[in-house]
């Protein structure tokens, strides 16, 4: 099994900025890559940013200019540092990780942390 350990939300006001961490740790062969996602009420769990080892990015649109994603590779832990925050950020944080584990037969496998609440308010 995989655990995934969240950090960092909160309420911050709009323009402020909030940085997320997550760290994996458990039977990890290797990390394919790792992410965050985020889910508003009463909208579908979408895509906020993803990372690879080897440095690949990729942002959401809504994103893009004003969140950072970063990862510690020897500590196996994502950052999500995130600037210009809009009160339409405001949603639970969920950090992704797909992993390469060698258990029975080597395979890849997607966890999820449980999330944190992000709230954008004046």
């Amino acid at each position: 099994q995989v655990q995934l350990v969240e950090s960092g939300g909160g309420l911050v006001q709009p323009g402020g900025s909030l940085r997320l961490s997550c760290t994996a740790s458990g039977s990890i062969g290797s990390i394919n890559a790792m992410g965050w996602y985020r889910q508003a009420p009463g909208s579908p769990r979408e895509l906020a940013a993803t990372i690879t080892p080897g440095g690949r990015t990729n942002y959401a649109d809504s994103v893009k200019g004003r969140f950072t994603i970063s990862l510690d590779n020897a500590k196996n832990t994502v950052f999500l540092q995130m600037n210009s925050l809009k009160p339409g950020d405001t949603a639970i944080y969920y950090c992704n990780a797909n992993v390469r584990q060698y258990l029975a037969i080597a395979a890849d496998y997607v966890y999820w942390g449980q999330g944190t609440q992000v709230t954008v308010s004046s």
